[in-house]
């Protein structure tokens, strides 16, 4: 017979697994939290450092940068839809196999602007020998690029920001993906690059199946497009993958809110009883709005509207209660004080209202900065 899950058994098991039911003990590794999230999240970094914080007992800002500056526990680059994330470092075996194997859109890019798959490769080995043992900024990278490649590399014809880019950058994040570019420290206020520790990456096949089982496992029960959506991949693609792996017997269908067609790891179907109750604060594109599906029942009624960018999730810090979000906030910072503002939808219980304040101090341990809590309307816009 198949398994029928609920919204808040799938809910209340994904929260356990991403820390959000229970805060990780103090202590536990930094690392460990953001491969349970499957990546942070870190175009900005203090979201990232948010993400991993409310996540994890005692955790400051301070402790997510050491251990990726100092330890190099983590590393900084372009993981999932070509973003820029956090990872834990030892992951870069599969991450690195798992990112370059699936498949992209089509570039949108004029045909003139457009590199080929030969120039790529070309560039994305270029970069990762100009990186060996030291931190380049963007300038002086490309000029080590269009050494290695030819003055074709360098031919700014990508819009961008009102300017325009060399040919070279379009390939940038696929460096970031298959392990040969990583950020390094910022060099004042401008950003550098450096190559990650080697790794010996695994067989691409095997790779993707594993990511695919750990998304699973982190937010299942999902569909193939919902894996599809998280990875930015072609929904066929994800299609075939999965029947691969149901036909290998590594995953299993079950009836999710009843819908068929929605998967778990196989065996993996123990799921607690009941509803997780709490209030979490959760910053810019943090990885539990993102990845969680249905969207319709993480973002109920209103907050379908006003947490959403047109439908894209992440462009709004989230106010969440008892699992689904329930507001949106914002966090201003001026030297050592930090002003949450946090914009309920709807009326919150006594109990509600005192942990939104516990929240908003956790958020501003975590920043190291104290915090001061303003209930209203959030006026900044989407994070673009």
């Amino acid at each position: 017979m198949t398994l029928r899950i609920s919204w808040n058994e799938a809910s209340a098991r994904r929260l356990e697994r991403q820390f959000l039911a229970t805060p990780a003990d103090r202590g536990t590794a930094v690392a460990d939290v953001v491969d349970a999230m499957l990546a942070a999240h870190a175009q900005v970094l203090s979201a990232a450092e948010v993400s991993v914080g409310v996540r994890a007992a005692g955790t400051t800002r301070a402790e997510v940068r050491a251990a990726l500056w100092d330890e190099q526990a983590l590393v900084k680059t372009h993981g999932p839809r070509g973003t820029v994330h956090l990872l834990p470092a030892r992951e870069l075996p599969l991450w690195c196999s798992a990112l370059p194997a699936v498949p992209s859109a089509a570039s949108r890019s004029a045909p003139d602007v457009r590199v080929t798959e030969e120039q790529a490769r070309q560039i994305v080995a270029a970069i990762g020998e100009a990186l060996e043992g030291t931190c380049l900024t963007v300038d002086e990278l490309g000029e080590e690029v269009v050494a290695r490649t030819g003055s074709w590399a360098g031919d700014r014809v990508m819009p961008a920001f009102q300017d325009l880019w060399p040919r070279w950058r379009q390939v940038l994040h696929r460096a970031g993906q298959s392990g040969a570019l990583c950020f390094g420290p910022n060099r004042g206020r401008k950003v550098t690059y450096t190559r990650p520790p080697h790794f010996t990456p695994l067989p691409p096949d095997e790779a993707v199946r594993e990511l695919a089982r750990r998304y699973l496992r982190a937010y299942g029960p999902a569909t193939p497009q919902n894996f599809a959506r998280w990875l930015a991949a072609p929904g066929g693609w994800a299609v075939r993958l999965f029947g691969t792996l149901a036909g290998a017997g590594e995953i299993e269908e079950v009836v999710f809110e009843g819908a068929t067609g929605c998967w778990v790891v196989a065996g993996d179907t123990e799921f607690p009883l009941g509803r997780v109750r709490g209030v979490r604060l959760l910053p810019y594109f943090d990885a539990y709005g993102i990845a969680a599906q249905p969207r319709e029942l993480l973002f109920p009624g209103a907050a379908y509207r006003r947490a959403l960018a047109g439908g894209q999730a992440g462009n709004y810090p989230v106010l969440l209660v008892d699992g689904v979000v329930a507001g949106v906030w914002h966090q201003r910072r001026r030297g050592r004080r930090t002003t949450v503002t946090v914009e309920p939808l709807g009326r919150l219980t006594a109990r509600q209202e005192r942990e939104v304040g516990e929240q908003a101090e956790r958020v501003g341990e975590v920043l190291q900065a104290q915090a001061e809590l303003v209930v209203g309307e959030v006026v900044s816009g989407a994070h673009a």
